[in-house]
C-alpha cells in the first residue's frame, strides 16, 4: 500500500541514540499542527462569547473537552507509528468500497467546512488590518495554498516550524490582552469547578456544547495519524514503535496544553472585559469593535488591543490552511486511493471551500454579519463527521490484527474512549438539534 503522505513519510531525522530531551525535539512538530485545530477561529467566536455571556463558568468545559482531545490524539498517533497507515487507511480496509467512499464525502465536507472557517477569518482579518474588500481577501485566500506547497519543498520541518512561530503569536497577544484586562484569579480558579447550571440551564448548555463541538475536531484524528509517520524511527522494531509512539504522545499532550491554555485566555477575556455588560459578541467585527473600545483599550489603546486580536486571527486562518489541505490529500488517497499531484488537489480543495463563501458575498453584498452566519452551518458538519472518525479509531486501536499484541489500548483507554464517544455523540445530536431549531 502507498504510504501515508509519501512526499514526507520518513523523512524528518531521529537518533535514537540521542539523551532524552534531544529525542524529545526531534519529535516535536507533528502536534504542533494537530494543536492549530483546536484554536482555529470557530473556537474564538465560542470562548469570548461564552465567556462575555456566563462569565468563567465554562472554564471547566474547555478543560474537558481539552483532556478528552489528548486521549483522541493519543490514540490516533498509535494507530500510525504501530499499524504504519493512517486512519484514512485502516478505515478504507474495515469496511466495504462504497462505505469508504460515503465515509470520505462526510470527511471531505468536514474539512471543507473547517477551511470555510479558516476562509472567513482570514478575509475578515485582511479587511480589519488592511481594509481589502472581503471579496479580494477571499481571492487571496485561494493563493496561499501554493505557499505551502513552495514551503514543502524545504522540507516538512519547516512547515512545523511556521506552524510553531504562528501559534506563539496567537498565544502571547492573549495573554498580553488578558494580562491587562486584569481579570480575577479566584473566579478564574472557580471557573475550572463544575457548576450545576452547566446542566440545567439551557443556555449556559448549549454554549457548553458549542465549546465541545468546536474543540475536538475530526480532520485532526486523520492528520495527527499520518504526520507521526515523518520521522525516521524502525520501522521493524516493537522498542523503536513504542519509543516512538512516548514521545508523540509527549509532543501532542504538550502542544494540546498550550490550545488549551490559549481557549482559556480567549473565554477569561471575554468574561474579563465583557461579563455582564450585554453586548453581542457572536461575530468578529463585534469583537474588534469591542476590543477597541473596551476598558483597557483606554489603558493600552484601542487600536493596539484589535490589531493585534486581527493579527492572531490572521495568524489562526494560515495555520489552519495549512493543516486543512494535509488533511485533505490524507483522506483521498487513503479512501479511495487516488492520488493527484499535490498542487492541484490543494487547490481544488480551497476552491470548493470557497465557494460557498463567495455565494454568500454576492447575495449579501459583502454584509460581514451574514457571512459570519456560515460559521453555525461549517459546525454543524464538523458534528456530523465525529462519530464517523472516532469509532473507526477506537475500533482499529483494539484490533489486534492492526495495531499487534503489544500497542492495542489499555482497557482503562478503551473504557473511556468508548464512553467518551457516546457522550459525545449525543452531545452532537443535540447540538445539530439545536442549531437547526433556532432557524425555525
Amino acid at each position: 500500500m502507498q504510504k501515508s503522505l509519501s512526499e514526507i513519510n520518513n523523512t524528518v531525522s531521529f537518533d535514537s541514540e540521542a539523551p532524552f530531551f534531544k529525542k524529545l525535539i526531534m519529535f516535536f512538530g507533528p502536534g504542533l499542527l494537530v494543536a492549530v485545530g483546536y484554536m482555529d477561529p470557530g473556537n474564538w467566536i465560542t470562548s469570548m462569547s461564552g465567556g462575555s455571556k456566563y462569565g468563567y463558568m465554562l472554564l471547566f468545559v474547555i478543560l474537558i473537552s481539552s483532556l478528552s482531545a489528548m486521549l483522541l490524539q493519543s490514540m490516533s498517533a498509535r494507530l500510525g507509528i504501530a499499524s504504519g497507515k493512517d486512519l484514512a487507511q485502516i478505515t478504507r480496509e474495515l469496511t466495504s468500497r462504497r462505505k469508504a467512499f460515503i465515509a470520505w464525502i462526510i470527511v471531505e465536507l468536514a474539512i471543507m467546512a473547517t477551511d470555510i472557517a479558516e476562509v472567513i477569518g482570514s478575509a475578515i482579518a485582511l479587511n480589519l488590518l488592511f481594509g481589502l474588500p472581503l471579496f479580494l481577501g477571499v481571492a487571496i485566500t485561494v493563493l496561499d495554498v501554493f505557499l505551502l506547497l513552495l514551503i514543502m519543498k524545504y522540507g516538512f520541518r519547516k512547515i512545523e516550524a511556521i506552524v510553531g512561530v504562528l501559534i506563539s503569536t496567537i498565544f502571547f497577544i492573549f495573554l498580553f490582552e488578558v494580562l491587562n484586562a486584569s481579570p480575577n484569579v479566584s473566579d478564574i480558579a472557580h471557573g475550572f469547578i463544575p457548576d450545576q447550571s452547566i446542566i440545567t440551564n439551557g443556555g449556559v448548555l448549549y454554549m457548553a456544547l458549542g465549546i465541545i463541538g468546536a474543540t475536538i475536531m475530526p480532520h485532526n484524528l486523520y492528520l495527527h495519524s499520518s504526520i507521526v509517520q515523518s520521522r525516521q524511527y524502525d520501522r521493524t522494531s516493537e522498542q523503536s514503535k513504542r519509543e516512538a509512539i512516548r514521545f508523540a504522545t509527549i509532543d501532542s499532550n504538550i502542544q494540546l496544553t498550550i490550545a488549551f491554555f490559549v481557549n482559556c485566555l480567549l473565554l477569561i477575556l471575554g468574561a474579563a472585559l465583557f461579563f455582564g455588560s450585554n453586548q453581542e459578541l457572536g461575530h468578529f467585527y463585534a469583537l474588534y469593535d469591542a476590543l477597541k473600545s473596551s476598558p483597557i483599550g483606554h489603558i493600552v489603546g484601542g487600536a493596539v488591543m484589535s490589531t493585534l486580536f486581527a493579527v492572531a486571527l490572521l495568524a489562526s486562518g494560515q495555520n489552519s490552511t495549512i493543516t486543512g489541505t494535509l488533511s485533505g490529500q490524507i483522506v483521498m488517497e487513503g479512501f479511495i486511493h487516488l492520488q493527484v499531484k499535490p498542487w492541484i488537489r490543494r487547490f481544488v480543495t480551497r476552491l470548493i471551500a470557497v465557494t460557498p463563501v463567495f455565494i454568500c458575498l454576492w447575495i449579501y453584498r459583502s454584509s460581514p454579519m451574514q457571512i459570519e452566519e456560515l460559521l453555525i452551518f461549517t459546525q454543524v458538519f464538523l458534528s456530523i463527521a465525529l462519530p464517523l472518525s472516532i469509532i473507526p479509531l477506537l475500533l482499529a486501536t483494539n484490533n489486534k490484527a492492526i495495531m499487534g499484541d503489544a500497542f492495542i489500548n489499555p482497557k482503562w483507554v478503551s473504557i473511556t474512549a468508548w464512553l467518551l464517544t457516546i457522550i459525545l455523540c449525543v452531545l452532537n445530536v443535540f447540538l445539530i438539534y439545536q442549531t437547526i431549531a433556532t432557524f425555525y
